[in-house]
């Protein structure tokens, strides 16, 4: 059994669930949507450049869990599965979890976003675990802080390193699929670093590299 593991915005899917949250809180008028839209733009454009402050995006992205009951989020939740995160399924993504699965590997996604947005796709994606951002909760309510160290570039690997010692499996024959610049250091400490539609500083280094250059896109 080798570890499978996966990032998932603009890798499993072809989209960013992060942003796409933030669209649709702006779209359902839950935020200012000029305000909110012009900032989610802004840290998204940062996030492709390899530039991005996760501390000062991170206390913009979870301040509407802070300023709604879990009750509500979750209804909004499961509508924003339906109509943001369904549609940029990707069947190739998940014949690739298939042939996984069938060799009796852990299939494991790793993602900066927060687990909020991203825990009910890793579910429906059927794979064994995430690693993700944790957002604090207090008495069943989101606080708008983090727990520990944000699942960001260099921090991917902090996370599963702290994974790696509460479970029993370890990075031989690892597999790292993933889009981003921004998940380079985790690329570098796998076994078999596979660049997923990869933005155009990871198709370079992968080409220099030799990693293999695949996509889940139709």
């Amino acid at each position: 059994m080798a570890l499978a593991i996966f990032d998932l915005d603009n890798t499993l899917i072809n989209g960013d669930s992060d942003h796409s949250w933030g669209e649709f809180l702006c779209e359902k008028n839950i935020v200012d949507p000029q305000v909110y839209r012009d900032a989610n733009d802004y840290f998204y454009q940062q996030y492709i450049d390899g530039t991005m402050d996760i501390n000062e995006f991170l206390s913009f992205a979870l301040k509407p869990l802070k300023d709604h009951s879990t009750a509500q989020l979750k209804l909004w939740h499961n509508e924003f599965m339906q109509t943001k995160i369904l549609p940029i399924m990707q069947p190739q993504a998940q014949q690739k979890l298939a042939m996984h699965r069938e060799q009796g590997d852990f299939l494991l996604i790793i993602t900066a976003t927060n687990l909020f947005v991203t825990q009910p796709i890793a579910q429906l994606l059927d794979v064994d675990d995430i690693i993700a951002t944790a957002p604090e909760m207090i008495d069943g309510e989101y606080t708008g802080k983090y727990l520990g160290t944000p699942c960001f570039q260099e921090g991917k690997n902090v996370r599963l390193k702290q994974w790696l010692a509460q479970n029993p499996h370890d990075l031989t024959g690892s597999y790292f699929y993933s889009d981003s610049r921004n998940d380079l250091p985790l690329l570098e400490v796998v076994d078999n670093p596979v660049a997923v539609d990869a933005d155009p500083y990871l198709t370079q280094v992968a080409r220099e590299k030799g990693w293999p250059i695949i996509s889940f896109r139709n």
